[in-house]
């Protein structure tokens, strides 16, 4: 097997390794031989997903424009049955009769 050597890595993400392995219980061989079959997979299964610029604009406008939607509480009661005073005793009807 080949040995890999990482140079300059961010101290966050030796951390976040670090965490996982412990975390895990694996070695620092187990742990980054996983991350790298795993992170390769990802990348090979299209996993890796970005927007076009003209896709990015079109997310950024939708979300804009729904800041813009007033708080009005009609929109949150859509779909929501109406709450009921909670479920009363058969002879608590008969008495108020």
């Amino acid at each position: 097997m080949t040995d890999i050597v990482l140079r300059d890595i961010d101290t966050v993400l030796a951390d976040r390794i670090k965490h996982l392995a412990d975390a895990r219980g694996w070695s620092m061989h187990e742990t980054l031989l996983t991350l790298l079959e795993q992170g390769l997979f990802a990348c090979e299964s299209g996993l890796n997903v970005h927007f076009s610029d003209r896709e990015a604009d079109a997310l950024k406008n939708a979300i804009a424009a729904l800041e813009h939607v007033p708080d009005d509480t009609g929109f949150g009661l859509i779909g929501r049955a109406p709450e009921s005073p909670g479920p009363t005793h058969i002879l608590d009807r008969w008495s108020e009769e």
